[in-house]
């Protein structure tokens, strides 16, 4: 079976390489193509894929091209996680944002939107070759913004593109290991969009176990979100947000908090692995050791200001593991060897969450089988989180128009509509700053 991955050269396929050497028997992937336009961190990546291989019998053998047609030809699964601008263009939209005091962070208020204007044409065209060059295939999406990019692949591939992202997975994990269950035994009743969603249930054995965590202060205070957000926020919402919900309800912290930083998130990983494709090239360095090193420490500073703000300290060990090629593995499982398992995954809501249309792409579990990923029913979202994610999908649906159209004005209205930009004026004005640092944005007439 052969898995293309496109953004072959990125920091973290490593990790969906080593889910790869953990799988056995029929159906596993065989192929793995690595697609990127830098020769040079293709290179790196398979330098790492090479050492984690060389420690297993019978790995998935690896090449690598900067042809995407070549790549994407004959595939069975496409898994997608490119960057539209590199870092450096993460770090951009950081800068433009902060600048005019609003946030900036990649899939999340200003930053996402202007991640997602440069993100949505490349990903489109993407999808329009699979859907000539490898009909059959499924797609498996991590390219942020995640719901708003797999929404528009969708257009053209249907339920064939699956979205997948590690935040639901690591909430449900530490709110049943803080309950004392097995995460695989737990059900996680999660809803909501991609980075915009709560866990308002975690049932084991068929009984509900959230509202013992809600009535234990001591409990709710001693895990991720209990520390971001509070035990007494998290009481009153009676739920547990995901974790990119602190930019909402704490939104002028986690600002000021980015505007005081020494530098953005974006800024901190463009410089890491700048010196990690640097140095990985030097003989008798270790290109799986140092990768190690630099992966430990991009986890361990995950979210770093947002703690800061909530005085949340350190995060977990427990929580550095990863997970989203874990997701990626069992989704490819359940299609290719028809494998039923529930993950919680970006799909189209048909008829899921009735306040917005069948098209739109929300994130729930899903069953998942060898016909694909299909959305359980859920119950309706509570007032204030309804009108949350429909002002957010709202914002979604003018990117894409603005994507397919080139409207620069659509692009405005994107950003002013978004809750946490909220202003005219500043969108316009994000849009111009954001037209001049980014020649992506040149289509917006």
């Amino acid at each position: 079976m052969k898995l293309t991955i496109l953004g072959g050269g990125g920091f973290r396929v490593p990790l969906v390489y080593r889910a790869l050497l953990t799988d056995r028997g029929e159906g596993r992937v065989t192929e793995v193509v690595l697609h990127d336009l830098d020769a040079g961190r293709l290179h790196a990546v398979a330098r790492v894929l090479a050492e984690q291989a060389s420690a297993t019998g019978d790995a998935p053998r690896v090449t690598a091209t900067t042809d995407l047609d070549e790549a994407l030809r004959g595939a069975d699964f496409v898994f997608s996680a490119i960057r539209v601008g590199g870092l450096e263009g993460r770090a951009d939209d950081e800068r433009v944002a902060l600048a005019e005091g609003v946030l900036g962070q990649e899939t999340v208020g200003a930053g996402g939107i202007a991640y997602g204007l440069r993100t949505v044409p490349v990903a489109v065209d993407i999808a329009r070759r699979v859907a000539r060059l490898a009909p059959d295939a499924w797609v498996i999406n991590f390219t942020n913004p995640a719901g708003l990019v797999t929404e528009a692949m969708s257009r053209h591939l249907g339920d064939r593109v699956i979205g997948i992202c590690d935040s639901p997975v690591g909430l449900g994990r530490r709110i049943a290991r803080v309950l004392g269950a097995d995460p695989k035994q737990a059900w996680i009743d999660y809803v909501g969009l991609n980075h915009l969603g709560w866990v308002r249930g975690l049932r084991v054995a068929g009984r509900d176990e959230l509202p013992r965590l809600l009535a234990d202060p001591a409990l709710l205070g001693s895990f991720e979100e209990g520390k971001l957000f509070g035990a007494d926020w998290l009481r009153s919402l009676g739920a547990i947000p995901n974790e990119y919900l602190h930019y909402y309800y704490f939104n002028r912290e986690a600002v000021r908090s980015y505007q005081q930083a020494e530098r953005t998130r974006g800024a901190f990983l463009r410089d890491q692995q700048a010196r990690f494709y640097a140095e990985v090239g030097n003989r008798g360095t270790s290109a799986l050791e140092l990768w190690d090193r630099t992966r430990a420490e991009r986890e361990a500073t995950y979210m770093a200001e947002n703690r800061e703000t909530a005085g949340a300290g350190e995060r977990d060990a427990d929580d550095l593991s990863g997970g989203y090629e874990k997701v990626a593995l069992a989704l490819m499982r359940a299609i290719a060897r028809d494998e039923r398992t529930t993950l919680i995954l970006n799909v189209r809501n048909r008829h899921t969450l009735a306040a917005l249309d069948p098209d739109a792409v929300i994130e729930v579990p899903c069953l998942v089988d060898a016909s694909g990923a299909h959305p359980v029913a859920v119950d309706p979202l509570p007032g204030h989180a309804t009108g949350l994610v429909c002002s957010v999908k709202a914002v979604e649906r003018e990117v894409l128009a603005a994507a397919e159209s080139g409207s620069r004005a659509t692009a405005v209205k994107a950003f002013a509509l978004h809750p946490l930009v909220d202003s005219v004026n500043v969108a316009r004005r994000l849009v111009e700053g954001y037209r001049a640092v980014h020649p992506g944005l040149d289509y917006l007439k």
